[in-house]
Formats: C-alpha cells, structure tokens, sequence
C-alpha cells in the first residue's frame, strides 16, 4: 500500500505514514478516555464527527477501539496520534491538545482511502507559538452576526488558533455612549459573555479590543467629545492631510478618565487576563494640544499616556498589549516599558522588517507578538503572493526572536468591500505558520482549502480563490502598497488620480480577462459546505468589482491618464451597472453581518454613479 501523506492543515512537525488500515467495525466504534478531564463535550463532538466522516458511529463501551489519555511529557496543547491496524491511540498534554488531537483526526477522516478505514500513521504535534489567533475589524465597517463569530470560532478550531480579537473604536454598546453607535449594530455586553462561552469551551481566549488612543474619530468628530482630541481641525500624516479630529490628547488629563470609562465597562464581560488597547498611529501627537509637550520631552508623551492606560487596566486585573509602531520610532524607550505589557509588532508587507522590530522588542525583554495581515483589505480579491510572503516571514522571525504570540490581522479599510472569506486563505496559511514553522514551510495551499475549508471534491475552489488574489499580480499592473491599483480606481471614482497608471491599456485588459474566466469556473466545483451557493455568489461579485476597478484603469491609460472618455460604458464591457453592484454588495453584506456600517460602505461607491460627475466626464 502506498505511504503517501495525507493532506493535513497545519502539517504535524512529525507525521509517519505506514502500511495498513485500521478498519472501523460497522456495529461501532468503542472508545475509552483513560484522563476524563480530556474528553470534553466539544472533543466528544469533533471525535464523533470523525468517525461519521469515515463512515461508522461513535460509542461507549466493550472493547475500545479509541483509547485517550494523558501523556505528562509533552508540551503544552501537545498530542501524539498512533494509528495501527489494530485501533487508535491518542495522548495528550491537556483537553487543548486532546482537541487538536480530534482535529487531526477528523482531517484524516476526509481522505480515507476507503470507507470505514483510516490509513495507519504516526504523528507527534505541538505548537511553536504558544498564542495563535485572528484580530477581526469590526470598526470598519462590518459588525458580524452572532452566527457568523460562532462560525468564524469553528474554523479556528479546525486550524488549531487559540486567541481571537474584534478589533473595536465604536462598535460595543456603551451605556451613556448611544450617540456613537447607535447607527452601527454593536456587540453588546450579553453578545460578548455568549461569545466568550463559546470561545471558552473550545480553549480560544477572546480578548477585548478596544483602541484607547488614536482611531477615534468616530468619537471625536461629535460635539460631546470633541474638546478631547488632540488636533480638532485635522493634522498631517505621511501621506497627505487628515481633515477630521483622530486620537486623545495625551495630556489632558480627562483622557485618562474617558479611557477609564470605557474599560470599566467594557472589561468584566471578558475572562481573557489580557486586553488590546490599540494606541497605533498617533500621527497627530504633538501637532496640535500637546506640541509644546512634545517638542520639550519627545517620544516620552506617548509612553506617559501608555502608562496610565496600562495603570487602569492592571487596576482592572488586565495585562496591556499594544501595537508598537510608535514606540518603534523612539526604540531607547523602549525598555522603559513597564515589563507586563505586551508589544504587537505589526506590518502587512511581503519585505516588511520583523526581524529588526522583533530584535529590538526582544532585547528589551518584554513580551511581544507578531502580527502580519491576511492582505484582504483595500483588494476586493486579496493580495495572495503577498499575504503568504508577510505571514510566512513574521512566522520565521518571531520564532528566531522568541515572540510568544502570532496574532493574524484582518482590516476592513476603504469600507470593508472583501467579502469574509476572501481572508480563509490568510487565516488558514498563518496558522499552519504559527503552529509549526518549520513543517509548514511548504504547503499546498489550495489543496488544504478544498479539503478543510470550502470542502470541494472538484478540488478547485481553493486555486480559484488564491488566483483570484493574484490578480493584482498580472504582468504590467503596476503594485501599490497595502492595497491593489483596482481598488484603489473604484474609490477614487471617474477622476482618479493615478501617476503610476501608465499609458498602456491592455495589461489592464487581460487581467479582466482572467478574472472573468476565473468568475466561470466557480461553476465547475462541487463544494459540500453549508454557504456553498453563497460562497460561489460573494466570489463572483467580487470578481465583477475586480473587474470594474480593473476597465476603469485600462479607460484611463487608454486615454493617456486623462479623465474618461465620455464615450466610456460599462455595459459595453460586460459589466453589471453600478446600482447592480450596490444591491449585491448589500445583500451579501446582510447574509453574514448586521445592518450597521453598510450605509457607510456604500457611500464609497456612490462616487461612481454617473449621477455624481458632471456630463462631460462621465461615461454615456
């Protein structure tokens, strides 16, 4: 018999196929836990399920087949797997392991080689990160349905992540805050306890997010805040001008009593010991309230104000993590950092420098995460090549520098336009990284998304979508950062100023071309999950999106980068009108998120309603 390995998502770090089947008697399978804390109701459940997969029934009783126990030498979240002719054996470090364990398992079980049989194999696994999550914006602009978070936890289960986080400004329901949500569809105490339970009986560790700091326009373009902010009518930032009020003024003392407001609220409906309070991108520091501050002690305003918040939430029993690309830019205050608090090294760019910014958290001694991005955001399609290149180097060199935690972001910038799982190939890919880097160093990625995560026995879906992400890869489409040139065409409307457009329309064409002949073969595959029409509907909208970005650069360049030729069409092109957009944008909005944010989404689009442009620039 063929020893081939199977297709297993994270890949073990140690993984021995052999001859042989262990054949599952058709009246049952018996099994025993030897350690019963092991065998959870969520574990019962994943064996179960196994085992149904592999075509026979789970129970209690007679001789066992499944014998689970605990093994004392393996590190935490550990587990050994034996598969032999004669049934199937399963150490484990703890009930974390005994899950990841079921897990593996019920991978196995997709690829049986013939009904009621698993091949025999070997397998020891445990993780190189001991925290592995995903960071979910929720602020811009979708707040997910319960039944979406429910179902976003069962897929970290299935990829072994331990830690999630919904990135908050606005987006929780403030008592005495009404004016700053009301139009959002927040989370709201009670959906956070019931989320937290979830997440508690399957070892993931939801942690509050909530940005303390800077990100707060939201809160500080309303009357009732706005004598908070630090620079009210606006500030420069690298690349432009910000019109709008952003963070705290730091020095302000009713700052810290805002802050403390909001995670005297916020933090007792979270059991995590940790809490995320944000504090990135503080651009307007020192342009506006506290500018004398700043020019008299520098970099130390910021680290005063981490301080405080860090002071309330070690009052509230929380640990402090924060994202450290302010502190990065004064790394001698670093270890100044009171040593309980954790710092996010974060960055979403195949070449950007963990290993430096890793090294400098490092040598301080406080702990730290790395945080790549699964590219999705300011992309309609994802960016592929460069979310596996990001996620890959963070993995290697949080690992070389001893980051405690790998934590996946995923942004909903310029309106959350990407469909959630766009973001299944990013999250999958990090946590095979996370969890084994070295064994994971090679992967097959759309073979692990047919199998695990879309379930389709055409086995295609999963190259599609990665190709789909690839577009902005297409020869001659000039790349930009943190995002893609289509996107970018879509948001700035008909008078999108485009330097780096060149004058060339038809490498512009031909990914048009490939995105409509992906769109087709959506038809051919054979998915088996439960939102299998919806998922072949969210793709081939945004392939349509792609597309429109993509006509609209090819009009321009074909028209030497001037404003579009007013004989422009989109139905001459193929494409659905605007409003066709909007509506299916709306729809499938609704079909995994609340109502909440998709007005704002959609004012992103109204720029290319012909209704908006002036007759002379707008297409006929």
């Amino acid at each position: 018999m063929s020893t081939v390995p199977p297709v297993l998502f994270p890949i073990p770090r140690t993984l021995r196929p052999d001859d042989g089947l262990c054949l599952l008697p058709p009246q049952g399978v018996d099994w025993i836990a030897c350690d019963e804390p092991l065998a959870t109701p969520v574990v019962l459940d994943l064996f179960s399920g196994a085992i149904a997969l592999a075509g026979a029934t789970l129970r209690r009783g007679g001789m066992p087949m499944i014998r689970l126990e605990r093994a004392s030498l393996l590190p935490a979240e550990g587990y050994r797997l034996a598969i032999t002719v004669d049934g199937i054996r399963i150490e484990a470090a703890d009930a974390a392991g005994a899950q990841h364990a079921a897990v593996t398992l019920r991978q196995l079980a997709r690829q049986c080689p013939q009904p009621s049989a698993f091949a025999c194999l070997s397998a020891e696994d445990f993780p190189d990160f001991s925290r592995r999550g995903i960071m979910l914006d929720i602020s811009r602009d979708k707040v997910p349905t319960m039944a979406t978070l429910f179902g976003l936890v069962d897929r970290m289960v299935e990829m072994k992540l331990n830690e999630i986080q919904l990135y908050t400004e606005h987006t929780f329901a403030y008592v005495g805050h009404r004016e700053v949500w009301r139009y959002a569809s927040p989370m709201t105490a009670d959906e956070v306890r019931a989320l937290g339970a979830y997440c508690r009986a399957r070892h993931i560790d939801l942690v509050p997010n909530q940005n303390s700091f800077g990100h707060l326009e939201r809160w500080l373009k309303l009357p009732a805040y706005a004598d908070l902010a630090e620079a009210p009518d606006g500030f420069r930032v690298p690349w432009g001008l910000c019109a709008h009020p952003f963070s705290l003024c730091p020095t302000d003392p009713r700052c810290e009593a805002f802050v403390a407001g909001l995670l005297e609220e916020l933090l007792p409906n979270f059991d995590s010991a940790c809490v995320n309070v944000g504090c990135d991108e503080t651009f307007d520091v020192g342009q506006g309230r506290s500018k004398e501050a700043v020019e008299q002690r520098g970099g130390r305003v910021y680290l005063d104000f981490l301080k405080k918040i860090q002071g309330i939430a070690a009052g509230l029993g929380k640990r402090i993590q924060f994202w450290g690309d302010i502190i990065l830019c004064h790394p001698e205050l670093i270890p100044e950092i009171p040593k309980d608090v954790v710092g996010l090294v974060w960055g979403y760019e195949a070449d950007h420098p963990f290993e430096a910014q890793c090294a400098a958290f490092a040598a301080s001694g406080l702990d730290f995460y790395v945080c790549p991005g699964t590219s999705s955001w300011r992309s309609i399609t994802g960016r592929t090549d460069n979310a596996l290149a990001n996620l890959r180097s963070a993995a290697v060199h949080g690992q070389r520098t001893g980051a405690k935690g790998y934590l996946i972001t995923d942004w909903g910038d310029g309106g959350h336009w990407q469909c959630l799982p766009v973001s299944y190939a990013g999250y999958a890919y990090g946590a095979a990284q996370a969890w084994a880097v070295d064994a994971n160093a090679s992967v097959n990625l759309p073979a692990a998304l047919d199998l695990h995560v879309f379930l389709d026995t055409a086995g295609q879906f999963g190259r599609i979508v990665c190709e789909l992400g690839n577009l902005y890869r297409s020869e001659g489409v000039p790349s930009v950062g943190n995002g893609t040139l289509y996107f970018q065409a879509l948001q700035t409307g008909w008078d999108l100023p485009m330097a780096k457009l060149g004058v060339q329309a038809d490498p512009y064409r031909r990914a048009v071309a490939r995105a409509f002949d992906l769109a087709l073969q959506l038809a051919g595959t054979r998915l088996h999950c439960a939102d299998a029409d919806l998922l072949r509907e969210e793709f081939t909208h945004l392939a349509d999106l792609a597309r429109w970005g993509l006509e609209l650069c090819a009009a321009r360049a074909g028209n030497e980068g001037q404003t579009l030729p007013p004989e422009w069409d989109p139905g001459s092109h193929g494409l659905p009108s605007i409003t066709e957009v909007m509506e299916r944008h709306s729809r499938l909005w609704l079909a995994r998120n609340r109502p909440g944010g998709l007005a704002e989404s959609l004012a992103h689009m109204e720029t290319l309603q012909p209704s908006q442009h002036d007759k002379e620039t707008m297409p006929r």
